[in-house]
């Protein structure tokens, strides 16, 4: 671990930085100087850069971190019990559950009266209907993992619940209006934006939860990489630990999904291109420098998806994947190691 002491301090202060122009750019410019004001209660030449950065862009800058944290582990936790490079946090059908569920809220609303079509309209009956949904397809994948032995049978079984999932969205897309067709696009596209300290403490409250349940499994993950048989004769309960990974990689993916929509891109590459940073297939190593790599890459985008100085914002999952899957095929076509 000493070794990687400079590695750590470098992405701790890359973090830092990029967090701060993160929250100074947008469609209004605000001075680093002044966000430091704003935030200790100073004496800020504008009191509407004041507002902005304490009610907007403070909590996008956390929601950014938090998702990409979450979503970067949740794609390591993944690769290592599958023990397969594509493998990526939403392979268990959970995000298509959390989509089935706004999908029925959004375009099925219709269906249920107006109290429910209410309810499309506000962030945390996003949430709940997300939350639902990644719940009963969490369910199911449980359930078939105590009756399945083989781990890839549980990654077959999550893909066909996703496409599953998908064809019900489809029948209800092709019975909707115009109007309820493009509030699930725009969900669908992902937002770090819009969201209460309240949805935010949520969020970190789960995310939190999902990350305590990882610490308790960090020695069987290594265990895991060499195979199955090779972590039980070393005294792992492959069963147990299993079910946990699936556990902490749903409370993360999940509530990620609920409260941000399905982003792309970084549960699958972020743990790529911090094993080629950090060289090492330890996972005391890699699970902090994929949380915080994942939470530098986040607001990277972020801060490119805003598009300072501009009014608009592009959707943050065209941005994940514009920018980063060029690098990572670099990276793999320059290095050509991964380790697993």
């Amino acid at each position: 671990m000493k070794s990687y002491k400079n590695t750590f301090l470098i992405l701790f202060f890359a973090l830092a930085l990029i967090c701060f122009v993160n929250i100074s750019l947008g469609s209004v410019y605000i001075p680093l100087k002044q966000i430091f004001l704003s935030i200790i209660n100073g004496d800020v030449e504008k009191d509407s850069w004041r507002s902005i950065v304490l009610s907007y862009r403070i909590p996008k800058a956390i929601t950014a971190i938090i998702v990409g944290s979450g979503l970067s582990i949740s794609g390591l936790l993944m690769q290592t019990l599958f023990r397969n490079p594509l493998a990526g946090p939403f392979v268990l059908g959970i995000s298509s559950g959390a989509s089935l569920g706004v999908a029925i809220l959004i375009l099925g609303a219709s269906f249920f009266g107006a109290t429910l079509s209410s309810y499309a309209f506000t962030n945390f009956g996003l949430a709940i209907a997300a939350s639902l949904g990644a719940f009963l397809v969490l369910s199911a994948v449980m359930l078939a993992a105590i009756k399945v032995r083989n781990t890839m049978s549980i990654l077959i079984i999550g893909l066909m619940f996703g496409s599953l999932t998908a064809s019900v969205i489809s029948i209800l897309a092709y019975f909707s209006s115009a109007s309820q067709l493009q509030q699930y696009m725009f969900w669908s596209f992902g937002s770090l934006g819009n969201l209460s300290w309240k949805e935010i403490t949520v969020l970190l409250t789960t995310f939190l939860i999902g990350i305590l349940l990882v610490v308790f499994i960090i020695k069987p993950l290594n265990s895991l990489l060499l195979g199955e048989n090779y972590a039980k004769s070393m005294g792992v309960n492959v069963k147990k630990t299993r079910n946990l990974i699936l556990i902490a990689t749903s409370l993360l993916t999940g509530v990620i999904t609920a409260f941000s929509g399905p982003i792309a891109f970084i549960g699958l590459a972020v743990p790529h291109l911090t094993k080629l940073l950090f060289n090492t297939s330890n996972h005391k190593i890699l699970l902090p420098a994929v949380a915080i790599s994942g939470a530098i890459i986040m607001l990277i985008c972020d801060s490119i998806a805003q598009l300072p100085t501009s009014e608009f914002t592009l959707p943050i999952n065209a941005i994940t994947s514009l920018f980063g899957a060029p690098i990572i095929i670099w990276l793999l076509v320059r290095k050509r190691k991964i380790y697993y």
